[in-house]
């Protein structure tokens, strides 16, 4: 017991330093945007900044409010955050897709500060309960129709033309594609997605075979040219491990840091025709 509750504290002072810091990077990078031109705070308080405040977001000073006083902890152990908060302070600000809704949203919400990140979700009860206390969240309910029991049938479906043709989830034949969000979550270029839902951990559960295909479908059909960084949890589940070496490819894995997997998927729509002629997996 005593190291878990070390392990909790670890965590819990882990994310405060990180929203510390992001903090202040945002403090120090709107100093040197500001103009030279010295304001009173009476100034300051009527609107006249005119852009040259440095008044901390009320985003993020929630979020660092929330985490030094919350006695909850996000699932991820703290060296599994590092690995995706690393890359998010290279890309941010970017646009951020998160399978999943959970006590760490608040967290990549805003270490994303001034990007765009989404979440989706699969319990519309949970779901207004974070809306409640986080309005500020974007989240989007979705539906899944598979099952964890389906899994072994699903990952031999995906060996199929029909799974392995790159293009728009919306239009695919393939079982494994996930249909029915907003039409502006399949048009948008992804810099970063997070495969952390749905549940998957008992037979009758939809398992996150469709959202692991879907995410490296997205990737390499975005239309900006570049690459995404996906990452995956709870790879040591059979589920998770096998479909994320399956369609996120072992050759694009960058590295595995506990039961997190990190992916680099490069778009396969930059227009030449080495492109065109791209293996699915390397």
């Amino acid at each position: 017991m005593r190291n878990r509750t070390n392990q909790s504290h670890e965590l819990k002072l882990l994310l405060v330093c990180l929203l510390a810091a992001f903090i202040l990077i945002f403090i120090v990078r709107s100093t040197l945007k500001t103009s030279q031109k010295h304001q009173t705070p009476e100034e300051t308080r009527s609107g006249g900044c005119a852009g040259a405040c440095n008044k901390l977001p009320r985003s993020l000073a929630q979020a660092l409010i929330h985490y030094s006083t919350s006695v909850i902890t996000p699932q991820q152990t703290l060296k599994e955050i590092v690995v995706s908060s690393r890359v998010l302070d290279k890309k941010s600000p970017c646009n951020f897709l998160v399978f999943g809704l959970g006590h760490d949203s608040l967290m990549w919400s805003s270490l994303n500060y001034g990007g765009r990140t989404v979440f989706l979700e699969e319990d519309e009860v949970w779901i207004k309960q974070i809306k409640r206390r986080f309005p500020m969240l974007e989240t989007y309910h979705v539906s899944y129709d598979s099952k964890v029991n389906q899994a072994e049938n699903l990952i031999e479906v995906g060996k199929g033309p029909e799974c392995t043709a790159i293009g728009d989830p919306r239009y695919s034949m393939c079982q494994l594609a996930l249909k029915g969000l907003p039409d502006d979550i399949y048009e948008t270029s992804w810099d970063l997605i997070m495969v952390d839902a749905p549940t998957g951990y008992y037979d009758e559960a939809p398992g996150r075979m469709t959202a692991i295909y879907t995410a490296g479908m997205m990737a390499r059909n975005r239309e900006r040219t570049g690459e995404t960084d996906v990452f995956v949890h709870d790879v040591n589940r059979e589920v998770e491990d096998k479909f994320s070496m399956a369609f996120l490819c072992e050759g694009y894995m960058k590295k595995q840091e506990g039961r997190l997997r990190h992916f680099i998927i490069p778009s396969y729509r930059n227009g030449s025709e080495s492109d065109s002629y791209r293996l699915f997996c390397p």
